[in-house]
C-alpha cells in the first residue's frame, strides 16, 4: 500500500521543471514558476524549487528575475538562500540587491561566507554602506573583512581567503591530521597545510597527498617544502593569475610586507580573475568601459560617451587632413568615392596587430627581447597582404573608372597605408605600457588616428602627383 501511494505522489517540482534547458540557458518554464511562487508568497513552494540550486544558476536566477522580485526571493527562502549567489551576479543587480535589503539580513548572510566571498560582496559598496554592514557582525569577523577591504583593488588581498590551516614546524604529522579530525573552524575547501614560526612568518607548505602518504610520527617540517610559490598582498591579481598558469598552481600562501602568512589564494578564486581580466580587455578594446548587460540605459550611455567624443577628436583631425585637398578632391570626384576604402583597409590591419599586441604585453610573450624580430615579422605581413590588397583594389578602381592611374594611386596608398597600420598597431600599445597607461583601452583610439591620417594623406597626396591636380 505504501507503494501505491509513493506511485499517486506527484513528482517533485524540481523533477517537473529542470533548471536549465538544452541549450544550458535557465528555462523558462522554471523561472515562471520562481515568479508565481514570489507573487503567491509560497515560501514553502519557492523553497521545493529553489532552495537547494547551485550558487552559478541562483546568480543566474537572480539576473532573469523583475529588480522588484529579487529583493523578495531571497527574503522568501530566508536561510535557505546561500549569499554565495550574490558573488555570481552582475555588479549592477547585486548594488540594487544589497541596497533594497536590510542591513542586518546582509551581516547575517554574509557572515556564512568564507571571507573571499564577503569582500568581493562589499567592495562595491561606498564606505558608509560597507561600514554600516560591518557593525552588524561579530568583533572578529568585521576586523577581518576591514583589513582584507584595506588592501588595494584587484590585489591578492581583496582576493585571498583569510581561512587556512597553519601548524607549528615542531607538530607531528599525527597531530595534524588529529587537528584536521578534531577543529571546527577548519575551511571548507583546503589543498595545503602551511607551516608557520611563532610570529606567523611562513616557513613551508604541505600537501594533502603527502600527510595521508607519511607515518604520523614524522614531523611536518620533514615533508614540508620550502620553495614556495607565496604572493605578497599587494600584488596585482593579474601577476598572480599569471604565476598559476605559469606553474600550474592549485593555491598559493599570501604574505604581508614582513613574510607572515595572511591567507591563500584558489584556483576557483583565480579562474574569476583570468575571465573578469579578459572581459575587461575586450571591453576596453571596444571603448565600452565596465558596463554590464543589467546595466541602465543612462549608466551604459555616460560609459560609452566618454571614448565616443575621443573618437569624434580623431576623425576632425582626419578630416582636417582631406579638407587640405579639398581642390583636389573637386577635380577628380572619384577620389572621394575610393577614400574610405584606403582608411577601412587601414584601420582593419591595425586593429588586427594591435590585438596581437595588446594579448602579447598582457601575457608577457613580448618583450625588449622579441621586439625587433615581432616587428619585422609585421612589417613583413602588412607590406604582402598590401601587396595583395593593392592588386585587388587597384584592379576594381582601373575597372570602374577606366583609369589605370587611379587603380596605381589607390594601390600604393593601400601599401602605404597597411605598412603604417602595422607599425602603429605594434609600436603604440608597446610604447603606452611603460607609461602605466592601458594599452586595451587607449591604442586603438591612435591606431585608428594613424592609419586615417596617413591613408587620407597618402592617397591624395600620391593623387596630386601623379595626376598633377591642384593641391
Amino acid at each position: 500500500m505504501s507503494n501505491a501511494a509513493e506511485l499517486d505522489m506527484p513528482p517533485s517540482p524540481e523533477l517537473q521543471i529542470p533548471v536549465r534547458d538544452e541549450d544550458e540557458r535557465l528555462n523558462p518554464d522554471f523561472i515562471a514558476a520562481v515568479e508565481t511562487a514570489i507573487a503567491a508568497e509560497d515560501k514553502s513552494g519557492l523553497s521545493a524549487i529553489a532552495a537547494d540550486l547551485h550558487e552559478a544558476d541562483t546568480g543566474d536566477l537572480l539576473e532573469a528575475l523583475n529588480p522588484d522580485d529579487r529583493a523578495a526571493f531571497i527574503r522568501l527562502l530566508g536561510e535557505d538562500f546561500d549569499y554565495t549567489a550574490l558573488t555570481e551576479t552582475d555588479e549592477a543587480v547585486r548594488l540594487q540587491l544589497l541596497e533594497d535589503l536590510p542591513n542586518e539580513v546582509i551581516a547575517e548572510g554574509l557572515g556564512e561566507l568564507d571571507s573571499d566571498d564577503a569582500v568581493y560582496i562589499l567592495e562595491d559598496l561606498d564606505e558608509d554602506d560597507q561600514a554600516a554592514i560591518l557593525e552588524e557582525l561579530p568583533y572578529a569577523d568585521r576586523a577581518q573583512l576591514k583589513k582584507a577591504l584595506d588592501y588595494p583593488e584587484d590585489s591578492a588581498g581583496r582576493r585571498m581567503q583569510s581561512e587556512f590551516i597553519a601548524v607549528a614546524p615542531f607538530w607531528t604529522v599525527g597531530q595534524t591530521i588529529d587537528y584536521m579530525r578534531e577543529a571546527r573552524d577548519l575551511p571548507d575547501d583546503f589543498y595545503e597545510i602551511y607551516v608557520v614560526d611563532p610570529s606567523f612568518k611562513l616557513l613551508g607548505s604541505v600537501h594533502l597527498d603527502k600527510i595521508l602518504r607519511t607515518k604520523r610520527r614524522e614531523k611536518v617540517t620533514s615533508i614540508m617544502a620550502e620553495r614556495l610559490d607565496a604572493v605578497q598582498a599587494t600584488e596585482d591579481q593579474e601577476e598572480v593569475a599569471r604565476r598559476f598558469e605559469r606553474y600550474n598552481l592549485v593555491s598559493s600562501a599570501v604574505v604581508d610586507e614582513n613574510d607572515r602568512l595572511v591567507g591563500v589564494l584558489t584556483v576557483d578564486d583565480i579562474v574569476d580573475v583570468i575571465q573578469e581580466e579578459a572581459e575587461e580587455d575586450l571591453r576596453a578594446l571596444a571603448g565600452v568601459g565596465d558596463e554590464e548587460i543589467s546595466d541602465n540605459v543612462m549608466t551604459i550611455a555616460r560609459s560609452r560617451l566618454t571614448w565616443l567624443v575621443v573618437n569624434l577628436g580623431t576623425a576632425v583631425l582626419a578630416s582636417v587632413v582631406i579638407a587640405l585637398f579639398e581642390d583636389t578632391i573637386e577635380a577628380m570626384v572619384a577620389l572621394a568615392v575610393l577614400m574610405p576604402i584606403v582608411a577601412s583597409m587601414g584601420g582593419n590591419a591595425g586593429t588586427q596587430t594591435m590585438t596581437v599586441a595588446v594579448r602579447g604585453i598582457a601575457t608577457q610573450e613580448l618583450s625588449a627581447r622579441n621586439l625587433m624580430r615581432v616587428l619585422n615579422r609585421e612589417v613583413l605581413v602588412s607590406f604582402l597582404n598590401g601587396l595583395a590588397l593593392a592588386v585587388l583594389i587597384g584592379v576594381t578602381a582601373w575597372l570602374w573608372f577606366s583609369s589605370v592611374g587611379l587603380g596605381v594611386v589607390i594601390g600604393s596608398a593601400i601599401v602605404i597605408n597597411m605598412l603604417f597600420a602595422g607599425l602603429s598597431g605594434l609600436l603604440i600599445p608597446i610604447a603606452l605600457d611603460p607609461l602605466n597607461i592601458d594599452p586595451a583601452i587607449a591604442s586603438s583610439v591612435f591606431v585608428t588616428t594613424v592609419t586615417d591620417v596617413v591613408g587620407f594623406f597618402a592617397f591624395l597626396g600620391i593623387a596630386v602627383l601623379w595626376f598633377g591636380l591642384p593641391f
